[in-house]
């Protein structure tokens, strides 16, 4: 599952497509494939409810630094970022995974890093989820990654099928999405690049190619 992984990596989405849970695992499978630095910036500085600074005890197990404003997880909030994020630009010799907000709002943080970013080879995945109000139909998820785009000044170049129920989620589940993604892939010209799978229900799928499995944090915002 874990091939050609890029030094950048960034994921994106609206609310509740679960951009930060993926995120978290993401970094954690880089570091534990490639047994580099990684670093996991959280520039999210919009969403008041799950953020990877919820992870903090788990990714400094796996000696993953984690990068986020001195706001996050407090009332306050503010487009501010500490210094340290340009590593994710500067330091050459680790492995940097970005969770972005679920808007343009969000999205300028990233922009702020975006020419230092095309400068690399990097991924921007757009994280799409058919069970969320939000996105149930392609045309609202086209405008979506339209507008982060726009607001990032970076484009997409792949999409992570992160349809789910929480701890509901059962295999029909994912299943029934494939037709989703396939059609969101369709529709942005981008490539889908895997699909998640809640870790307990893995092992149900008969094939498993293209398949992540991701462990569910104990907040339901994948």
């Amino acid at each position: 599952m874990m091939k050609d992984i890029k030094r950048i990596t960034i994921f994106a989405g609206h609310y509740g497509s679960g951009k930060t849970n993926i995120a978290v695992n993401y970094a954690l499978k880089v570091k534990e494939a490639t047994g580099s630095k990684v670093s996991l910036a959280d520039l999210d500085i919009v969403n008041p409810y799950y953020r990877a600074k919820d992870s903090t005890d788990i990714l400094a197990a796996k000696g993953i630094k984690l990068i986020s404003s001195e706001f996050a997880n407090s009332n306050v909030d503010l487009p501010a970022m500490p210094s340290e994020a340009y590593a994710i630009i500067d330091d050459k010799e680790t492995y940097a995974v970005c969770d972005v907000g679920g808007d343009d709002r969000g999205a300028y943080a990233l922009g702020r890093y975006r020419d230092g970013i095309l400068a690399e080879d990097y991924e921007m995945m757009l994280v799409i989820n058919k069970y969320r109000p939000l996105t149930r139909n392609v045309s609202d998820l086209k405008e979506i990654k339209e507008e982060i785009e726009r607001a990032a000044g970076i484009p997409f170049t792949g999409i992570v099928n992160n349809s789910n129920l929480g701890l509901l989620t059962t295999k029909e589940d994912v299943e029934a999405s494939y037709a989703y993604a396939e059609e969101a892939s369709r529709a942005t010209g981008l490539p889908l690049r895997f699909t998640t799978v809640w870790e307990k229900i893995y092992n149900e799928f008969e094939i498993k190619e293209n398949l992540m499995p991701i462990v569910l944090q104990e907040r339901d915002f994948w």
